[in-house]
């Protein structure tokens, strides 16, 4: 086991990797931006290092800044949570360049799967059903016409690099096409760098549904059954749950399967996300592949009682995960609701600034993993996520119960949150049968 772990990330999941690693007595050095100076998890670390201006660019993506304080904190490993470095091959070829283990995939499986190009044409080759769309990607606009005839319209433009919604335009016609073409590329060369596009027949009203996977170096891998992340806003996640309803138990096994069968063929091992839509049908077909921990990784450690974090951890210093697939079972049902510094009153308008008082919920089944407390100011630089609220209860309906309660006792005070909206949610009678899809927020907005 390692003796002491870099982290390099920020916020809550940087706390919840802080957490793990004391429980295992692994020492801890957390890097930080001029931003986050106060924030108060640093002061549960062993050691803390500045590596940069508020900018997450000056400072939480600057590799050789964060390999710097990797070898002034003399760490033996690096985990980069979620975000930021998580899913850069190229920094994890670092890491391994500098003999400190990179605790995620190999860089080469990291590259694979992080391409979803490639990602898709593993996923033919293991079997795994597919969107209809392009074999690869699209050269130009006018091949990109000539596959939206082939395949019909409405089409999707999805960017090979892309991620959180960005570089993805729906395609209605083909005069839509023209515009849907260019913004999707820009966009996906301003935000990864990239402007390669391909093309999938879109698919309406889908829902969306994960499954994660869990693997060592000795050649297991594990599913720890699935998540249904459809609560959604423009590609946004905002609640998840554990197992997803309205599943039949034959296409939840067969996901599970695939995705399984998909991350061996990529040679995957650590924690990560094989992510799929599915039709009204009932169809399943694979999209893309998160080399990393998730935002919502709570959810599936709630119903099968396995420490996501601490086994990413184990498996890459080297340990057997000492489970079969039979011996992971979901036992109840797990609801999480990301709270974001956000007013959902006024377009979700970001809402930085200073929590004057915050009361975290509490109760059977209830867990708050937050950085946030009283004082702490909520940068205008990064990510507007705050906290995350997850509950676990026997059924469903006892969930819903018991996050309304949550939701209800939780007070932060001085800027604007999601909760209202969380609230909203859960109040609404589709919600409640689950007759959710991608689109049921902006329906339910709108509405």
């Amino acid at each position: 086991m390692f003796k002491r772990i870099l982290i390099a990330n920020r916020g809550e999941i940087a706390l919840r990797v802080i957490r793990a690693c004391r429980e295992m007595g692994v020492e801890t050095v957390a890097i930080y931006s001029q931003a986050d100076r106060d924030a108060s998890y640093l002061e549960l670390a062993d050691e803390a290092i500045c590596v940069g201006s508020a900018r997450a660019a000056d400072s939480y993506l600057r590799i050789d800044q964060v390999i710097s304080a990797a070898e002034i904190g003399n760490v033996q490993a690096i985990h980069p949570g979620y975000g930021f470095l998580s899913e850069n091959a190229h920094f994890a070829e670092v890491c391994r360049s500098c003999n400190i283990t990179f605790i995620g995939p190999t860089p080469e499986a990291m590259a694979l799967v992080g391409d979803k190009n490639s990602a898709r044409a593993l996923a033919r080759e293991a079997g795994v059903p597919c969107v209809p769309g392009s074999d690869g990607i699209v050269a130009n606009e006018q091949e990109a016409v000539t596959i939206a005839r082939s395949i019909g319209f409405p089409v999707l433009l999805k960017a090979t690099a892309g991620g959180g919604g960005k570089g993805m335009r729906v395609a209605s016609n083909e005069q839509g096409l023209s515009s849907a073409w260019q913004q999707a590329s820009a966009e996906a060369l301003a935000a990864f760098g990239n402007p390669g596009i391909y093309i999938e027949r879109y698919v309406e009203r889908p829902r969306h549904v994960e499954v994660q996977i869990l693997g060592d170096t000795h050649g297991t891998l594990l599913h720890l059954w699935e998540r249904d992340c459809s609560t959604q806003r423009r590609h946004q996640k905002l609640i998840e749950e554990s197992p997803s309803p309205r599943l039949a138990e034959k296409t939840r096994r067969s996901m599970c399967e695939a995705a399984v069968r998909l991350a061996k063929k990529a040679g995957y091992h650590s924690a990560g996300t094989v992510e799929f839509i599915v039709d009204q049908e009932g169809n399943f077909y694979f999209i893309e592949i998160n080399a990393r921990i998730q935002v919502e990784h709570p959810v599936s450690e709630m119903v099968t009682g396995i420490d996501l974090v601490k086994a990413q951890i184990r498996v890459a210093a080297g340990e057997k995960l000492g489970l079969k697939q039979d011996d992971i079972v979901v036992r109840g049902v797990a609801i999480e609701c990301r709270i974001n510094a956000e007013d959902p009153a006024n377009g979700f308008r970001p809402c930085p600034g200073r929590i004057d008082r915050i009361i975290a919920p509490g109760g059977f089944g209830v867990r708050f993993d937050s950085h946030a407390a009283a004082g702490y100011v909520v940068p205008p630089y990064y990510d507007s996520l705050i906290g995350k609220l997850i509950v676990h209860q026997p059924t469903r309906h006892e969930a819903i119960g018991t996050m309304i309660r949550a939701l209800r006792e939780l007070r932060i005070e001085g800027i604007k949150t999601t909760v209202p909206l969380h609230l909203e949610v859960l109040a609404n009678s589709a919600f409640h049968s689950a007759d959710v899809d991608t689109t049921f927020v902006e329906r339910m907005l709108a509405g």
